[in-house]
């Protein structure tokens, strides 16, 4: 990707920011408008998990987004022990986590993190995880037009992966860092595209910001190159 690009796909080393939340069946009833009133612009709705979970809220929560004028698009919580990346990402695909380029879509999320269950890098090694991700991203790209936006942690990032520095360039990144400042980005990334902030939102879920103006926003929603 050339340098020039990447204010298409990312968002930019701004000092302007718009506030967005991300939700999953644990809210679900969502005042989406008064979301919007108070200043949001967008919301990320867990879809997916694995491949034996669908969230029985998303039809609903990605309606009432739509319909309060919010940017909205759909996420995938990983489980890479369970089946490979390229399974996961069809199972996404097949049950809301799509793209579209018509401004109101984000592209899907990959939400990789610490497993709450089970082994902390889902017993695998760093480079079985770089890989697993890899045929994630690859799958859906080659589905919808675009890369998904990566969710992570800088400390889970490194450890799982080593800091892998392969998806900087074409991957955007939504970095969890629940502090007053963004903190240490890994993985070569120059900045977050998102930045989930804290893990309460007045209007339910967890609070997420965009790094960018509202118009920047709205290109990286339409733009697939």
């Amino acid at each position: 990707m050339k340098f020039t690009a990447i204010p298409l796909l990312f968002a930019t080393a701004a000092s302007a920011t718009v506030q967005g939340f991300d939700i999953s069946s644990y809210q679900p009833s969502v005042d989406f408008a008064g979301a919007y009133k108070s200043g949001a612009r967008f919301v990320m709705i867990k879809a997916t998990e694995g491949t034996s979970y669908t969230s029985s809220t998303f039809s609903s929560q990605y309606t009432g987004a739509t319909n309060a004028g919010l940017i909205r698009g759909g996420y995938h919580f990983a489980q890479p022990a369970s089946s490979t990346g390229a399974t996961q990402a069809k199972y996404f695909i097949a049950h809301g986590g799509g793209w579209s380029n018509d401004g109101l879509t984000l592209p899907g999320m990959l939400d990789i993190e610490y497993n709450p269950s089970g082994a902390t890098c889902y017993g695998l090694s760093q480079s079985a995880m770089v890989a697993w991700v890899k045929d994630f991203g690859e799958t859906y790209k080659a589905a919808e037009g675009r890369y998904p936006m990566i969710y992570s942690t800088a400390d889970w990032w490194n450890t799982c992966t080593g800091g892998s520095t392969a998806f900087s360039a074409d991957y955007p990144l939504v970095l969890a860092s629940y502090s007053t400042s963004v903190g240490t980005i890994p993985g070569g990334w120059p900045y977050q595209s998102f930045w989930q902030n804290t893990d309460s939102y007045s209007y339910g879920g967890d609070s997420e910001v965009w790094n960018g103006s509202e118009a920047a926003l709205q290109t990286f929603a339409k733009n697939a190159s």
